[in-house]
């Protein structure tokens, strides 16, 4: 700045205090690295994200914890591209876990949404494809406490698919989600209510 006048010193310092301004904390740009589900341009350091926690859902009765674990496969993908899901005991004993990851972290799932049934009887989980692939399609697992197993909820509603990633109960153990009122009609989505219980009773034993 030799040879400045005062003013023209005064507006280049306002000017690199305005960019630094802009400029987002070191931890905001890690944290956008590390979640939301998104694939990048560039890969993360290999150490990156190493303090990325699982979401912990306990149930109603405070008995069981399901856990959803982001699996960190690929570094040109957040660690929540692909997700693993473990129930636990209150005390820490694993009760079952299943892994939707896949060998390059571009061919699983990860969780977009879950709950606890209102009776603590079971977990539910909803998913996408880490690879974009059938975007329509939302597969949904449910976690059955008594039998202590994941299935799917597609072969509860006759093999349909999930079109939405969003599901709710309407009692105990009712959900309530989407599906095709036609097959292959991805516009024309109608309710489908299932009791878990049930239709946990019904399915065949080699189902998962």
């Amino acid at each position: 700045m030799h040879g400045e006048t005062p003013l023209a010193m005064l507006l280049s310092l306002s000017i690199l205090t305005m960019s630094a301004a802009t400029l987002p904390p070191a931890s905001a740009v890690a944290e956008l690295a590390c979640s939301g589900h998104q694939l990048l341009r560039n890969p993360r350091p290999q150490s990156s994200c190493s303090n990325v926690k699982p979401a912990i859902y306990a149930s109603p009765d405070g008995a069981l914890r399901a856990l959803v674990v982001p699996v960190d496969v690929s570094l040109y993908a957040t660690p929540d591209m692909e997700s693993r899901i473990v129930i636990r005991t209150a005390k820490g004993d694993t009760l079952t876990s299943k892994d939707y990851s896949s060998p390059r972290g571009t061919n699983g799932y990860y969780v977009i949404d879950a709950k606890w049934s209102p009776d603590s009887q079971f977990f539910v989980y909803s998913m996408a494809s880490s690879g974009g692939h059938s975007p329509w399609s939302f597969p949904m697992m449910v976690y059955s406490r008594q039998k202590n197993r994941i299935a799917g909820f597609s072969d509860m509603i006759e093999g349909r698919p999930t079109l939405s990633a969003d599901f709710h109960f309407a009692g105990p153990h009712i959900l309530v989600a989407s599906t095709w009122k036609q097959q292959g009609s991805l516009d024309d989505k109608i309710p489908v209510t299932v009791n878990l219980e049930d239709a946990f009773a019904k399915l065949p034993a080699t189902s998962d």
